[in-house]
Formats: structure tokens, sequence, C-alpha cells
């Protein structure tokens, strides 16, 4: 979608959230900001505001299905939603201890995969209704194969990558316009704990652009930088023995 003018955006407090917030903020935007935490999710809309974009903001968590849907069909009525990012995510990873927990894995299933599910499930029917919308799904370079050093981060982007790209031709005859955003390195709180070297890394600034740019495109995977998509690709290509050989060298997560 070329000109979006309400935008909902999970996960704006900080990265590529925070980034993608800046990059939409202007006059005539109206701009529905979710995040988990207060000072910076009021950092941000004060910087979204004095763009001249119209801001309204919570600390609904993602995780809160019914709370969150009545947050966003409110958000709605009053303001009908065009594009929704559902960019809220967190990550994992084995660490030392060889393993992640079962809570860990549960906590990120939950934010990363239900969370998705409950910011964009309840626009769908009043986007297909109004035969118009966005619906912008955050995967990630994890999410064509999976990564030991991340299994559940991995799983979570998977799941997303398979429910955006299904929901895609699914929503099409409604009118509505699914895609799927796969970042490379982002320096993010997310990566900020990684201790292993992190190629082409680029910021959220930069990050931003290329996910505008691809959703004014209606680009189905929106991939970057092209550098590590061919990697991921590549990765993903291998027959299973070769990749596995390969992955279980690589470097842990904190």
């Amino acid at each position: 979608m070329k000109n979006p003018k309400a935008i909902l955006i999970t996960g704006a407090s900080s990265g590529i959230g925070h980034a993608l917030a800046l990059e939409y903020a202007a006059p005539g935007i109206t701009l529905l900001l979710a995040g988990r935490d207060q000072i910076r999710t009021d950092e941000v809309a004060r910087a979204c505001a004095s763009r001249g974009a119209a801001v309204k903001t919570s600390l609904t968590p993602v995780t809160d299905r019914d709370s969150l849907a009545r947050e966003i069909l409110a958000w709605d009525d009053s303001h009908a939603i065009d594009l929704v990012i559902a960019n809220a995510g967190i990550s994992g990873g084995t660490g030392k201890a060889g393993g992640e927990s079962d809570a860990q894995l549960r906590e990120i299933m939950a934010v990363n995969v239900d969370g998705t599910f409950n910011t964009v499930n309840p626009l769908i029917p009043r986007m297909s209704a109004r035969k118009r919308g966005q619906i912008a799904l955050m995967s990630s370079m994890a999410g064509f194969r999976g990564m030991p050093n991340a299994p559940a981060y991995s799983t979570s982007k998977v799941a997303v990558r398979a429910y955006g790209e299904a929901m895609r031709p699914l929503l099409k005859r409604d009118g509505v316009d699914v895609s799927v955003i796969f970042p490379g390195f982002v320096k993010t709180p997310l990566t900020d704990v990684n201790k292993f070297p992190m190629p082409w890394l680029i910021t959220p600034v930069k990050a931003a652009r290329f996910i505008r740019r691809g959703l004014a495109s209606n680009r189905a995977r929106i991939a970057f930088p092209w550098q590590m998509y061919l990697l991921a690709r590549f990765m993903a290509a291998l027959p299973l023995c070769v990749g596995d050989f390969l992955l279980s060298r690589a470097p842990k997560k904190s």
C-alpha cells in the first residue's frame, strides 16, 4: 500500500518497530503504537507527534488476546486501519547451557506466534469487508531454516512465514495485501546480546526504509540485506545432512 493513513505497529517501543513509527510519522497520518515499556513508548509517541502524526499508544501485551482485540477494534472504529505491522517479538538461544528451557520456548511462541495472530486476526474480517488493507508479518532469516542456536525463535519465525504466505493468496480476492518481512541482522536489543560476528549488520532506520519500500510495492517477501537473503536461501536448499553439519558449528546465542 503506497499511502496508508492509519497504521498499527506492535513492538513500537524499540528496534525496528520504533524506527518504523518514525519512518511513517507525518501530517495526516494516524499511528497506533503498541509497546511493552511505558517510558520508551511515550518517547516514540512524542517523537512521532513532533513530526505531525496523530498518535495513540497501548501497553496491552500482544499475548492478551481478548484485551488486545478490544483495543484494536476500538481503534479501527475511530480510524479504519489501513496497515497493520505485527512486529512485536522476542528472541532466545541455547547459550552455554546447551538448550532452551521449556518456559523459554513457550514464552517465545506465545509472543512471536500467538501475538502475531492476536494482532492481525481481529482486523482480517474488517479489512475484507472494506476490500482494502495491508498486513505485514515480521518473520526472520531464521524463518527459512531451523537454526540450532535458537530453536524456539526459528520455529516461531517459520510459523509466521507460513501463515503469511498462506494468507496472501487467500485474502487477495478480498483486496487485502499480505507481506512477510525477513530481516537479517539489525542492531536492536534482540541482537545486542549476540557475542558473535553478525555479517551485514544494518541499523533499524535502514531496515525501516527497506520495509516501507517493500510494503509500498506490495512485495510478498521483504528480505534484506540481499546478501543475507541469498545465504539463508542457500542454507535452506542444502541437503539436511550438509546443513546440519555446517549449523552444528555455528556460534551459540547468549
